[in-house]
């Protein structure tokens, strides 16, 4: 059997299948039940900190140097 042969018919059956194996696994370790405290905890971490909006001076002017200022 050539190497080719033989790779192609490997890609073919079972890369394939090991492929969608991995798929399935990872799709279903992703919506486990104990995830979902950890990805609402995640999804969280934009609004930590966070007690009260930017001024709108700090938002729209550049930073500004220690010589500037003065």
């Amino acid at each position: 059997m050539e190497t080719y042969t033989f790779l192609r018919q490997l890609a073919d059956s079972w890369a394939l299948l090991a492929l969608f194996a991995f798929f399935i696994g990872i799709v279903l370790w992703a919506f486990r039940p104990g995830s979902t405290k950890t990805y609402a905890d995640v999804a969280e971490i934009p609004f930590r900190h966070d007690d009260k909006p930017a001024a709108a001076d700090e938002t729209a002017a550049p930073a500004r140097t220690k010589e500037a200022r003065t």
